[in-house]
């Protein structure tokens, strides 16, 4: 490689490379890099954008994954409803439910049921299992009702406690950035802003109890708080009152000593599936949101 002084604006310096062909003549092709020019095909090593076409098949591609899934699923529950199901509602849930039949009255047994759901969150138990028992023992709407109420309670007890420790869960929160960023959220912005985070916090797998004692050590007010935390579990709450009912169906039917009908198989199964769907769909929706939200709020905060 040689340089020559371009005389045609100034004195620069501008590499020259020769290059030789072939043959014998000792001839030499000049190559010289053009001002302004950049070599074809080169694109700094970035990686190529994907074309519409391949951004159309992924979709088509995500979505035949979801049918799949779906279709297996739906195989998997009329499984369980022909064969599974009825021998495990012999051996665990029919002694249950007699148990509870012969043992509590109706009112005791509403006054056990609001009782644990308002309490065992306090508590760091689970209260799911007493859901579905309010699903089997009342139904849908007396079940939203009394389980609505119950977790007011249940989310109200835990940040009135997390406040006595206020600066315990600060530090606590400070050892996890990454966990704490999200939750954190919830206390930014208006009254909106907040009931919006919370409820979506609420949809999104983060876990339910650790929430309940670490939200007030985000500033998040407790009206939204509440508000956001009741929308949020809605759907929970309406797919474990379809659990139990779906249960008691199953128990029902392996009491009487008959399969369930076809129609029923069918009906059960298409409500599992839409059910199942519908709780991925609006989590999916819940994480992108949150994820968006907390993209937004570094964005402010640079």
């Amino acid at each position: 490689m040689t340089y020559y002084v371009n005389d045609e604006d100034d004195d620069s310096v501008v590499p020259e490379l020769k290059l030789r062909v072939g043959g014998d003549n000792g001839d030499y092709v000049k190559l010289r890099e053009s001002e302004g020019c950049e070599p074809e095909g080169f694109d700094g090593g970035e990686a190529p954008q994907p074309s519409s076409s391949m951004g159309r098949w992924w979709w088509v591609w995500w979505w035949a994954k979801v049918v799949v899934l779906l279709i297996f699923v739906g195989v998997l529950a009329v499984v369980f409803l022909k064969w599974v199901g009825p021998f495990f509602m012999d051996k665990e849930i029919i002694p249950i439910i007699n148990w509870e039949r012969s043992t509590f009255s109706p009112p005791v047994l509403i006054i056990l049921l609001f009782a644990s759901v308002a309490l065992f969150p306090t508590l760091f138990l689970p209260s799911t299992p007493s859901m579905w028992v309010a699903g089997m023992t009342l139904g849908y709407g007396f079940g939203f009702l009394l389980i609505i109420a119950g977790a007011a309670i249940g989310i109200s007890l835990p940040y009135l406690i997390g406040s006595l420790f206020y600066h315990k869960i600060q530090v606590w929160l400070e050892k996890y950035p990454k966990k704490a960023s999200i939750i954190r959220l919830a206390g930014e912005g208006n009254w909106f802003n907040q009931f919006r985070a919370v409820a979506l916090i609420r949809i999104s797998p983060f876990p339910y109890i650790i929430y309940n004692y670490c939200a007030v050590a985000t500033h998040v007010r407790y009206g939204p708080y509440l508000l956001g935390s009741l929308v949020g579990m809605v759907p929970e709450i309406f797919v474990a009152i379809y659990t139990g009912i779906f249960i008691r169906t199953l128990a029902d039917a392996s009491h009487d000593r008959h399969s369930l009908s076809a129609p029923q198989i069918i009906f059960n199964g298409i409500g599992f599936c839409a059910t199942v769907a519908t709780t991925i769909i609006v989590t999916i929706y819940a994480k992108r949101r949150l994820k968006k939200l907390q993209e937004s709020e570094e964005l402010l905060l640079q």
